[in-house]
């Protein structure tokens, strides 16, 4: 079993960033596929970046390309979310997901958090 939580969220003006973070506690973090998801009042839960076990690739959503990067450190069982030049369609719940692999396929995770609101004001 995994546990997974967020924090970091909040309320930014537009152009501006947070960085969320996401502990986990369980099993080998290592040696999983993390990923960050959210959602939008009224739209359907969308990927937003993941990363490999190792830290070596990441790879984003096309909303989100060139302005959030996912990092993560393995020995504190952590994965970041750093989101830069927010924007109003930026505003939705975020999840944090640990798989087996770094995917963009939210079926294939299999552990997730419990999600942390991020609300971006224009």
């Amino acid at each position: 079993q995994v546990q997974l939580i967020e924090s970091g969220g909040g309320l930014v003006q537009a152009g501006g960033s947070l960085r969320l973070s996401c502990a986990a506690s369980g099993r080998t973090f290592s040696g999983l596929g993390m990923g960050w998801f959210r959602r939008a009042p009224g739209k359907e839960r969308e990927f937003v970046a993941t990363i490999t076990s190792g830290g070596g690739a990441g790879f984003y959503g096309d909303s989100v390309k060139g302005r959030f990067t996912i990092s993560r450190d393995n020995a504190k069982k952590t994965v970041y979310l750093q989101m830069n030049n927010l924007t109003s369609g930026d505003t939705a719940v975020y999840y944090c997901a640990a798989g087996r692999f770094a995917t963009r396929v939210e079926a294939q995770y299999d552990y997730w958090g419990q999600g942390t609101q991020v609300t971006v004001s224009s």
